[in-house]
């Protein structure tokens, strides 16, 4: 294989940040819980050094913390602050579905609609539980991003609260949720942007977070009346 076409393989720390990752977003570390270096670098059988690339990966991710006196520690997601997080998105990502109108490509666009099409079977099978907490509703919101081709929305979004959002489904099986609803909004999005209706596909996708926000912030005000 000449040095062109050679495919990088990940480092161990790279691998490794993947795998903490995931274990963050599932709850395998708990919320506010300390992070072990000695721990997770026996567990995992690497040494300090890859673990500290990692470690830095994630805390720029805003999935763990220093905190003076006590450590590295998993970050706690509030309702209140994943209520900010839903404000940035709505504008965020009502822009990248703008652009995405003009940049999206053809294959991109049957791309969603094949998702879309596993994810209305995956709500039949089992009758809308449990959607969220699965990376396919995420996975929509992803693409359109990616399709923006704007580096700085794709940081911001996908680097920086793309896995907090995760999290915080994951972890919340509580949350309410509205699974038909959101894949037929979805759908809706989806036809703007192939119609290349960049006004239209902003306004939709907009509209889309304020509702899930709306619903986070009914639960909050159902719980403090509790």
């Amino acid at each position: 294989m000449n040095q062109s076409t050679e495919i990088k393989e990940p480092t161990k720390s790279e691998n490794l940040t993947e795998q903490l990752i995931e274990a963050i977003v599932r709850g395998e570390y708990t919320p506010g819980c300390k992070i072990s270096e000695t721990e997770i670098a026996r567990f995992f059988n690497v040494s300090r050094g890859p673990l500290r690339e990692a470690l830095m990966r994630i805390e720029a991710l805003n999935l763990i913390e220093r905190v003076p006196h006590v450590g590295a520690r998993v970050v706690t997601l509030s309702p209140e602050k994943l209520i900010e997080i839903y404000a940035v998105r709505e504008a965020l990502e009502g822009m990248a579905a703008n652009l995405a109108c003009k940049h999206i490509t053809d294959q991109e666009i049957a791309a969603l609609e094949k998702l879309l099409a596993q994810h209305k079977e995956h709500i039949e099978q089992v009758d809308g539980a449990y959607y969220f907490h699965q990376q396919g509703d995420f996975d929509f919101h992803y693409q359109i991003i990616i399709a923006s081709r704007n580096s700085k929305l794709i940081s911001l979004l996908c680097d920086e609260l793309y896995h907090l959002l995760r999290m915080y489904r994951y972890q919340s099986p509580t949350t309410q949720s509205r699974p038909t609803r959101a894949l037929n909004e979805h759908f809706q999005i989806l036809n703007a942007i192939k119609e290349r209706d960049a006004e239209l596909a902003e306004m939709l996708m907009r509209r889309h977070i304020k509702r899930s926000r709306e619903l986070i912030e009914n639960q909050l005000s159902e719980e403090k009346e509790k």
